[in-house]
């Protein structure tokens, strides 16, 4: 799992993006919802999570708003930006070309 988990890890944006193309959401429910596609097998840490978050923001790849929730705890919206929504297809575009690469090095 440590392999998988390291190669995984460099595409942490990529990952953020995806989610956030079927709509705006919070750290803890997209954290959860790639424990859950992953069957338990894969989770950021809040760290790492939080630390892509601000980088994105930074890029304007993402924008975030504090919800108005009727809850106690307010919670921390992001979503992604048009230049995101390009960004993550570039990023798409290299993951498949890295994967033709890796599959044509590794199968006999």
């Amino acid at each position: 799992m440590s392999i998988a988990s390291d190669m995984i890890r460099g595409h942490t944006d990529t990952i953020i993006l995806a989610h956030l193309l079927s709509g705006d959401s919070y750290g803890y429910k997209i954290n959860r919802s790639i424990a859950e596609q992953t069957g338990g097998q894969y989770e950021l840490k809040e760290a790492t999570l939080y630390t892509a978050f601000r980088r994105l923001e930074q890029m304007g790849l993402i924008t975030s708003y504090w919800g108005d929730e009727n809850t106690r705890a307010r919670r921390r919206y992001y979503s992604i930006t048009q230049a995101g929504v390009q960004e993550y297809h570039r990023m798409l575009g290299e993951w498949e070309q890295s994967q033709r690469l890796i599959e044509t090095l590794i199968t006999p």
